[in-house]
């Protein structure tokens, strides 16, 4: 079947634009922006929301991002090949897919209500933030609707036959846009909204996931002494100098 020239734009022109902004982002980030490379923490300014909202998010977007990469780039073939059987995979994909989804929102809703009520938080709310808060929340709610309108209470779609076969053609450099010309709308609309999201990860705080500190992991132990052993130190040190200075004289 060929593909209209809206399904052209929509499903391989506009997803490469969104990968080349992304690339190219952040080498322009890295180069001219290297001081404002972080999460921009407030958490001096709030911490009991921050407490919860934080750790809900980052866990639900780690269990979403693992189920996204086998679900979009693993083929169906292979995990029959490792002896998952398909309604072994939908049933596990839609219940842990549920509880991430639940945990991602929870969190992130957390995040935004602490960025909107709290006044100090408010008022430093860079404007890149006012972007991403509102494009996140779209693609995770867009998300998680178009599996529980589908896969939770509908009668079932297997968007491994379709939104997978086109997202990866795209890395492959072989797109079919009439592989996802035919899915459900709201599938299609997570995907633009992902792909939006993609392009503006470089200019938002997103580009501190590529600083995650990994190398705490493997550093040496750092060996602190407590201040009134040292100043005991110092003070031993003084006392043997003098006593030396006093057998010299």
């Amino acid at each position: 079947m060929n593909a209209s020239g809206t399904d052209l734009l929509l499903w391989v022109a506009f997803p490469y634009i969104c990968l080349a902004v992304f690339a190219v982002g952040h080498v322009w980030r890295y180069r001219q922006d290297q001081f404002g490379w972080t999460s921009r923490t407030s958490q001096l300014l709030e911490h009991r929301w921050l407490r919860w909202g934080s750790p809900l998010f980052h866990l639900g977007a780690f269990m979403v991002i693992a189920g996204h990469v086998v679900g979009l780039a693993v083929p169906a073939s292979w995990t029959e090949a490792a002896g998952i059987s398909e309604h072994m995979y939908h049933t596990t994909a839609v219940w842990a897919g549920s509880v991430a989804g639940v945990a991602m929102v929870t969190g992130l809703g957390m995040l935004c209500a602490r960025r909107l009520l709290s006044r100090r938080i408010r008022l430093g709310t860079d404007r890149s933030d006012k972007v991403l808060f509102p494009l996140l929340s779209a693609t995770v709610l867009l998300g998680i609707s178009a599996t529980a309108a589908h896969n939770v209470f509908g009668g079932g779609y297997d968007y491994r036959e379709t939104v997978s076969v086109w997202f990866r053609g795209v890395f492959t450099l072989q797109p079919q846009p009439e592989a996802i010309s035919g899915a459900p709308l709201l599938f299609q609309l997570h995907a633009l909204s992902a792909c939006l999201l993609f392009a503006f990860w470089p200019f938002s705080r997103l580009v501190h996931v590529w600083s995650a500190p990994i190398g705490y992991l493997v550093r040496p132990y750092v060996v602190y002494r407590h201040r009134a052993a040292a100043r005991a130190t110092v003070v031993r040190g003084a006392s043997a100098r003098e006593a030396r200075t006093r057998r010299a004289a």
